[in-house]
């Protein structure tokens, strides 16, 4: 198999996986009549793909439609890990190339602030910070953040340290650019096709970070449908009633593995030493 043809089915399969969450996310409430939250104890445990009842996926101990939740826990996991990865980004970068194009006390200063988010387990610092705090979504996202932003700000920076003396940015300055147009203009464009690679990875460990918290208790507030208070439910019930966990699990999967594919992909495109013919 070649190379332009591996990178073509990692393109597929990941935009496969990723698209079929993103659909069920944006439509999935079409294809049900019920409501992620209506009980209906008469109904409860019911096995799936009870197209009578429109029970695509069973119910749970509650009578509750596991389709309908499964819909309402994709869309929350998505809006969270969308935050997250825009918000890390954008701080990450920034940082970043502060860092690496202006070297310095700046840099021994914002790598001093690396070094010690760094030195804390992430889930760790997650559970501590939505204990301390409370538990919403304003403080989910910022507990998701806290660390997520140091790759970008590692891997942007190192990029910075060589562009500042690339030859175009040397004649920018030359020519009379200030900083800000020469960040804007020459610094971080350049930057930007790494720090996307490291987005969709970074979220899909958001993915997976927000179903830990939301298992143990201390994700999005109680009434609200996500995969990982899906799974901390169903694991009562895995030995008469397996749909309960599995389905969750599987949407977690689905799209962590689709995410991680895609960005092997871009990894794959943007790196000019790959041995790839994209003519």
């Amino acid at each position: 198999m070649n190379a332009r043809k591996f990178l073509q089915i990692k393109f597929l399969v990941g935009t496969l996986c990723v698209g079929t969450i993103v659909t069920m996310a944006l439509a999935g409430q079409f294809l049900t009549p019920h409501d992620p939250e209506e009980q209906n104890l008469i109904a409860s445990l019911q096995p799936p793909f009870d197209f009578a009842e429109g029970y695509i996926f069973g119910t749970d101990q509650l009578g509750r439609d596991i389709f309908a939740r499964m819909v309402s826990g994709a869309r929350v996991s998505l809006m969270i890990a969308g935050s997250v990865v825009m918000i890390s980004g954008v701080a990450g970068v920034l940082i970043g190339t502060t860092s690496g194009f202006f070297g310095g006390w700046r840099d021994v200063a914002l790598q001093k602030v690396v070094e010690t988010f760094w030195a804390f387990p992430p889930i760790l610092l997650a559970i501590a910070i939505v204990s301390l705090f409370g538990q919403n979504l304003p403080n989910l996202i910022i507990a998701l953040t806290i660390q997520r932003w140091i790759p970008y700000a590692r891997l942007t920076r190192a990029q910075a340290l060589t562009l500042r003396s690339r030859d175009f940015v040397l004649a920018s300055m030359i020519m009379g650019g200030g900083t800000a147009w020469i960040l804007r203009r020459h610094i971080i464009p350049n930057v930007v096709a790494s720090a996307v690679v490291v987005a969709t990875f970074s979220m899909a460990t958001a993915i997976i970070a927000e179903a830990s918290l939301s298992f143990l208790g201390l994700g999005v507030p109680p009434g609200t449908a996500t995969w990982g208070a899906m799974l901390a439910d169903g694991r009562s019930y895995i030995t008469r009633a397996w749909w309960l966990a599995v389905f969750p699990g599987l949407g977690i999967f689905v799209t962590v593995i689709g995410l991680n594919l895609l960005g092997d992909w871009l990894r794959d495109l943007f790196d000019p030493k790959a041995d790839l013919n994209l003519v």
